[in-house]
């Protein structure tokens, strides 16, 4: 049997597969609770999982919720987040993000894409990994680096536009 011509066809084989080669697919972002993995997630930018989940078990000892974060000195969240890159502008977007957790909702983690992307630091990728992980709201896809080019590579997009590929892929 020939592979499937549409693109609807190639992604349902591609899912059928991924699934049989990978049953236990999980994140590997190491969280207990939908906050936790919101603030992995945006340390998360361009750096592994790995060194993320290698930072968080101390900062979430010192800073357990929104609150926490959001009175942080800063200098101090720099400190401990350093070895994740990017570590002042994550500084900032956590303890912003924090900010408004604490003032908007409460300290607790919105469960719709327009309040998390309203927060500083939330993209829809974020998002998206927080809806579909914390939340089980499959209301996206996680599009990266490496989705973008595997959906191009199997003709599932020609788009580079993340957003856009989004849009595809769903």
């Amino acid at each position: 049997m020939g592979q499937p011509r549409s693109p609807q066809g190639r992604a349902r084989e591609a899912h059928r597969r991924l699934g049989d080669e990978y049953p236990d697919a999980r994140c590997e972002l190491d969280h207990r609770n939908p906050f936790e993995l919101l603030a992995a997630t945006i340390l998360s930018a361009q750096c592994t999982d790995e060194r993320v989940n290698k930072v968080t078990p101390g900062l979430f000892r010192t800073y357990q919720n929104a609150f926490d974060f959001a009175e942080a000195p800063l200098k101090d969240l720099e400190d401990r987040i350093r070895t994740t890159g990017f570590f002042r502008n994550k500084a900032k977007a956590i303890k912003a993000c924090c900010r408004s957790l604490a003032e908007e909702y409460d300290g607790e983690v919105p469960k719709t894409m327009r309040d998390l992307t309203g927060l500083s630091g939330v993209g829809r990728k974020t998002a998206n990994v927080v809806l579909g992980n914390a939340f089980g709201l499959q209301e996206g896809v996680v599009v990266d680096t490496h989705v973008g080019r595997i959906s191009r590579r199997l003709g599932l997009t020609e788009h580079k536009d993340p957003l856009k590929v989004e849009r595809d892929l769903v």
